[in-house]
């Protein structure tokens, strides 16, 4: 179990750049940005001359600044030293020292400090030489707030700033509401908003259905209140078998007084909690809290997996499957996957591996410093905890199995494409746009990667439409979106060595769009981006979609060809990013007004005008002897607002 009971503080990490003194000195060859290795090797030697035998952070990186690796060190000199020593390295390093022209170095106290640091630039810079942790989205807590007389308890994620205590992490966002759905109808505690439970007359609908106390309009006092909250902590905390016999007491007394009702609510909360119990636990006695991480490998890839033990509860599992590999070693990766993975999530007391790793001494006490408490890693040898590491063990090889057949499916298809498209090999990366509207108003872009993991979901980009565009225009909003695009990709990667360049896009539309996309292109000076339109079938039924190409060919499939299952996938996925960006932007237009723009308008001004007018439309249109009668609104102000909507030619 994370408790806090105070907003984030900087991590210990962010700490460390500040206290300790850093010592940063950078080294350069020549400038060519071509890879050479003896340039590489140059440029590290001029580090070396004035680098200090202490402990540190170093970042390698290329001509144009960007960090190609971070690592750290014991001893600074000796292990920078190791990275002259070409022949002993591995063709992975090499391939990075070639590249090096610069290095920047950051010296540390001590090397759980270094570690810390390490991590931290890492998850910074995303270098392409780090294994990196690719599902790096935050994890979401229960947050229990005691900044009001009677705490919400509420799902949350992201920096933990409101006041409070924090429980987590959860695996899933459906393990966090199966969970809040128990404490509901265990505690009656309420989940509304501050400003839900201060404008209440009578209770909701969640009193009616015994999921809340009704604490908004007094249908239980502070006091008891305040005791349900001390049994749900108790609850998240593992301690149910205390809660467990408090409900059975309160029961029997109910009972014996002839409250049947009352004790049929007791009754009620007794079988939720036996349900909880049976279902969240996975033998985990003894364990308290506790991480339990096994690692599988196989052909290349790598799947580690994750359960989350708090107070002997089950709190569900994630496979992460880290990027960048190759040719590291098993122990180094999930070193690196700890470190990274621990940035953001508040280590627990105990953390089981499936492996002794060398530098678990370190590790331990690197996120003891950052816990600001003891981290024990163990690795089990026997007893029910091994049957836990064996259990994931289990998970981490099965879902790397599942990860591998679907790559292997989705590599198939990708060279049935390229076949089909006429591509000069399997794209790595597609691109597909869509837009949406209403009669042109809240318009968006939208646009969506694939590639032979499937989805980039990192890689998803909103754009939202800010140029004066006809309501409808369709070309006009693709228009802005490719010429946004490209012209940041010709920015920031002009050579084509990032990756960022796609191999295909595909444009939701026939011949139309597909041409003036083909025309938009060649204004931006791209002529080597293989483009296909998708075009709806007659009727819009899916299964009988046209594939149009720039020189005119058009191209159907069979209703049932695994192709355009996969077609169909991609399209669809950018029409619902689309669509949920359109109703986001949408959402957030009706709580906005024109009032928000006028020069010197707060939301009290903002309030009372409309409180006085009705509507912002009447406030435009109100004449100004209308507006100097409107409370709070000066004669000076008033003259501001009708100047602004009636502006002098």
């Amino acid at each position: 179990m994370s408790k806090a009971d105070r907003p984030d503080q900087p991590n210990a990490a962010a700490r460390f750049n500040e206290e300790a003194a850093t010592y940063t000195v950078r080294g350069s060859a020549d400038e060519g940005g071509a890879p050479d290795l003896d340039a590489g090797v140059a440029a590290i030697r001029n580090v070396l001359k004035t680098l200090p035998s202490r402990p540190g952070v170093y970042r390698m990186q290329d001509a144009r600044g960007d960090v190609l690796y971070v690592g750290k060190a014991k001893t600074l000199k000796n292990r920078v030293n190791s990275y002259t020593q070409v022949a002993r390295l591995p063709k992975r390093l090499q391939r990075m020292v070639s590249q090096t022209r610069t290095m920047t170095i950051v010296t540390t106290r001590t090397e759980a400090e270094a570690l810390l640091l390490e991590a931290q630039l890492i998850k910074r810079f995303r270098p392409p030489y780090n294994v990196l942790l690719r599902d790096d989205k935050s994890f979401p807590f229960i947050l229990l707030r005691d900044d009001h007389p009677f705490p919400q308890v509420r799902k949350h994620r992201g920096a933990r700033r409101a006041k409070g205590q924090y429980f987590g992490p959860f695996a899933s966002a459906g393990s966090v509401t199966s969970t809040l759905n128990a404490l509901q109808k265990l505690f009656l505690l309420r989940s509304c908003s501050d400003s839900f439970f201060a404008n209440r007359t009578r209770p909701c609908l969640l009193y009616q259905i015994r999921r809340c106390s009704a604490p908004c309009v007094g249908r239980i006092g502070e006091a008891d209140y305040a005791e349900l909250v001390e049994d749900a902590k108790a609850f998240l905390a593992g301690k149910s078998t205390g809660v467990q016999a408090r409900l059975g007491k309160s029961m029997a007394e109910a009972a014996e007084k002839q409250d049947f009702e009352l004790a049929a609510v007791y009754r009620d909360r007794l079988r939720a909690l036996t349900y909880v119990q049976g279902s969240q636990t996975v033998h985990a006695e003894g364990l308290g809290d506790g991480d339990i991480f096994a690692l599988a490998s196989h052909s290349g890839q790598m799947c580690i997996q994750a359960f989350f033990i708090r107070g002997g509860q089950n709190w569900g599992h994630r496979s992460f499957f880290p990027a960048h590999t190759a040719d590291v070693p098993e122990d180094e990766v999930l070193t690196d996957f700890l470190m990274q993975f621990y940035e953001d999530v508040p280590p627990p007391r105990r953390i089981l591996l499936d492996r002794a790793l060398p530098e678990a001494a370190l590790v331990a006490e690197a996120l003891s410093a950052r816990a600001e408490r003891k981290v024990e890693i163990d690795q089990p040898q026997r007893g029910a905890r091994k049957k836990l590491i064996d259990q994931a063990r289990r998970n981490a090889e099965e879902a790397l199995e599942r990860r591998l057949a679907e790559s292997t499916t989705q590599g198939k298809l990708l060279r049935e494409l390229a076949d089909v498209f006429e591509l000069p090999e399997p794209p790595n990366r597609i691109e597909v746009y869509d837009n949406s509207h209403i009669m042109g108003t809240n318009a968006t872009g939208a646009m969506i990667v694939a590639g032979p993991e499937g989805f980039r979901k990192n890689a998803y980009r909103k754009f939202n439409i800010k140029s004066d565009i006809t309501p409808g225009d369709d070309f006009g909003m693709m228009r802005e979106v490719l010429e946004r695009r490209f012209a940041r990709l010709e920015k920031e990667d002009p050579d084509r060595k990032e990756g960022e360049w796609p191999d295909l896009l595909l444009i939701d539309g026939g011949k139309g769009q597909l041409s003036a996309v083909m025309e938009i292109l060649a204004e931006a000076g791209v002529s080597d981006v293989p483009v296909v339109g998708v075009a709806k079938g007659p009727d819009r039924n899916a299964g009988r979609e046209t594939f149009h190409f720039p020189n005119g060919r058009e191209m159907t499939f069979p209703p049932n060809a695994p192709l355009l299952f996969f077609l169909q996938r991609l399209r669809d996925e950018a029409h619902r990013f689309a669509i949920g960006t359109h109703r986001a932007k949408r959402a957030k237009s009706l709580t906005t007004s024109s009032l928000d723009e006028v020069p010197g308008i707060g939301p009290n001004r903002k309030r009372a005008l409309l409180m006085h007018f009705g509507t912002a439309r009447a406030v435009k249109g109100a004449a100004l002897d209308d507006l100097q009668r409107a409370p709070g609104i000066s004669k000076a102000m008033a003259l501001q607002i009708y100047d602004y909507f009636h502006p002098r030619g």
